[in-house]
C-alpha cells in the first residue's frame, strides 16, 4: 500500500510537472565551469543535494553535491583529497563516504524517473558510453533527452581549477579535457544538432548564456516528442489515470 501511495504522488506530479519528461544533460570537463552554467541557466539555489529549480522546476542529479555535504559533515576537508589518498585508511572512510553519496543521489534519480519528472543530469562528459547508456535509458522511460555542453579553452581550464577548493593536478585536467573534447562529435550524434546546446564559457558572457536560454525555453516549451513519452502522457491522464497501477515502480 506504501509503494501505491509513493507512486500515485510521482504520477501526479510528474503529469503536472511542467518539464515533464525532459532530461538535459549537462557535460563539461574540469574548469569549464559547468556547474555555475547549469546553476545560472536553470536557475538552481547553490549548493544544495536536491535542488529544484526555481524557473522550470526540473530536478537535478548531481553526486557531487551529496558527497560534499556528507565529506564535510564527516569533519573532513574537500580540498584535501588528494592528502587523503595517501593514507589508505583514511581514503577507506572517504570511499565509503563517496558510495554512500552515489546511494543517495540514485535513490532520488529513480524517484524523479517513477514520476517521469524534469531533470538535468550533471556529469563531466569524459565517458561516452556511461552517458550513452544513461541517456538510453531515459529515452527508454519516455525521456526527450538534450545535452548542455560546457566548453572553454585548455588555458582557462587549468587556471580555474587552481583557484577551486577541490582541485586536481594540471595533468589530470589536461587528461580529462581532451577526453571531453574527442567525444563533442559522439554526443551531437548521440542527441541530434537540434538538441545539442554549446556553451562557450570562455569568458564570462551574460549574453551566450541568453541565448542558451532561450533555446531551452523553447524545448521546455515543446510538447514531448518521445512515442513511448506520449503514451505514458495518455495512459496517466484524464481517465486513464491510475487505472492500472503497478503493486511496485513501474521503471
Amino acid at each position: 500500500m506504501k509503494h501505491v501511495k509513493l507512486f500515485e504522488q510521482f504520477i501526479s506530479e510528474g503529469v503536472d510537472d511542467p518539464g515533464i519528461l525532459k532530461a538535459f544533460f549537462m557535460a563539461g570537463g574540469p574548469g569549464s565551469g559547468k556547474s555555475y552554467v547549469a546553476t545560472e541557466l536553470f536557475d538552481f539555489p547553490k549548493g544544495a543535494i536536491s535542488s529544484v529549480s526555481y524557473a522550470t522546476g526540473l530536478k537535478l542529479v548531481n553526486n557531487d553535491n551529496s558527497f560534499e555535504k556528507q565529506i564535510k559533515d564527516a569533519g573532513y576537508d574537500i580540498g584535501k583529497l588528494a592528502d587523503y589518498a595517501k593514507d589508505p585508511e583514511t581514503w577507506s572512510k572517504v570511499m565509503d563516504i563517496r558510495n554512500k553519496a552515489k546511494g543517495t543521489t540514485k535513490r532520488m534519480q529513480d524517484n524523479y524517473i517513477g514520476g517521469r519528472l524534469g531533470q538535468v543530469i550533471d556529469g563531466t562528459g569524459k565517458d561516452f558510453n556511461k552517458i550513452k547508456g544513461i541517456r538510453n535509458l531515459y529515452a527508454d522511460f519516455g525521456y526527450d533527452t538534450y545535452m548542455v555542453f560546457v566548453n572553454t579553452t585548455l588555458d582557462v581550464a587549468l587556471e580555474r581549477n587552481r583557484q577551486r577548493e577541490r582541485k586536481l593536478d594540471d595533468s589530470m585536467v589536461k587528461k580529462m579535457w581532451q577526453e571531453v573534447q574527442d567525444n563533442l562529435g559522439k554526443f551531437q550524434k548521440l542527441f541530434g544538432a537540434d538538441k545539442m546546446l554549446i556553451v562557450d564559457n570562455s569568458e564570462d558572457g551574460g549574453d551566450v548564456l541568453s541565448q542558451i536560454e532561450k533555446q531551452i525555453a523553447k524545448h521546455m516549451r515543446t510538447p514531448v516528442q518521445n512515442p513511448l513519452g506520449k503514451l505514458w502522457i495518455r495512459d496517466n491522464t484524464g481517465e486513464n489515470r491510475f487505472k492500472n497501477q503497478p503493486s511496485k515502480w513501474n521503471i
